[in-house]
């Protein structure tokens, strides 16, 4: 156990010196913000209801669609696999600690905008700060699940690359942060459905278990697919 949490403290510490993990899970995601924010908020003043939301699934979705796969890809698809191999060290050990580091940086991000928000573009604070944070810890772990799928599955760094642009930008235009999803054809709203950015959004913003039967669906999905790829790995 004690060997675990020193993995997971190195990879938090080689995470904190990426400079790939700073821009998608820090200066973008706060740089979006910063800019959009205002937009949002000039354009429909409403939106200062559900601005810590939206602005925290486009964040959130970014770190784990974009900024976790090539750091999977990297380990997974190179000589760290081997060694992993060679010192009896279990497969799973470098997905768990990568997925461990990425959701504490991006929860520190949420909580960076949650702060922000208010501060900066009068925002309204959610009022239930508690199942709040409870909603996006969930929010939070079914995106990384699904990011760590596309980091095993695909090994060649440019086909990632456009694989994770193909999921995160529906993620985020089929989601309703950016507009009403009524505003959608019908088929694109369904489509929309496909990606946790949209269930979270809607579990952030009104906290109904209905939403959240559909996250768990997903995160189980992804676990299955994501064990399938390990124990395939060790056949290779």
């Amino acid at each position: 156990m004690s060997a675990f949490f020193y993995g997971v403290s190195l990879q938090w510490k080689l995470d904190i010196r990426s400079k790939s993990l700073l821009i998608t899970c820090y200066l973008v995601p706060l740089l979006f913000f910063a800019i959009m924010g205002g937009i949002f908020t000039s354009i429909m003043p409403d939106s200062k209801n559900t601005l810590i939301q939206s602005m925290t699934v486009m964040g959130v979705s970014m770190g784990a669609l974009i900024g976790l796969p090539p750091s999977l890809a990297e380990t997974y698809g190179r000589d760290i696999k081997k060694m992993y191999q060679s010192n009896g060290v279990p497969l799973y050990f470098g997905l768990v600690s990568m997925v461990l580091s990425a959701f504490v940086h991006l929860f520190l991000m949420s909580v960076l905008l949650f702060l922000a928000a208010p501060l900066f573009f009068d925002a309204n604070v959610p009022e239930n700060i508690p199942l709040y944070f409870g909603s996006l810890a969930v929010f939070i772990v079914v995106s990384l699940s699904l990011g760590s799928v596309l980091g095993l599955a695909c090994k060649n760094q440019a086909k990632l690359t456009m694989i994770s642009q193909i999921f995160f930008l529906p993620s985020i235009m089929l989601s309703g942060i950016m507009f009403p999803v009524d505003f959608l054809p019908k088929v694109l709203e369904i489509a929309g459905k496909i990606f946790p950015a949209s269930w979270g959004y809607l579990f952030m913003v009104d906290y109904q278990f209905e939403n959240l039967w559909p996250l768990l669906w997903i995160f189980l999905t992804a676990i299955l697919i994501c064990v399938f790829l390990i124990k395939k790995m060790k056949t290779e």
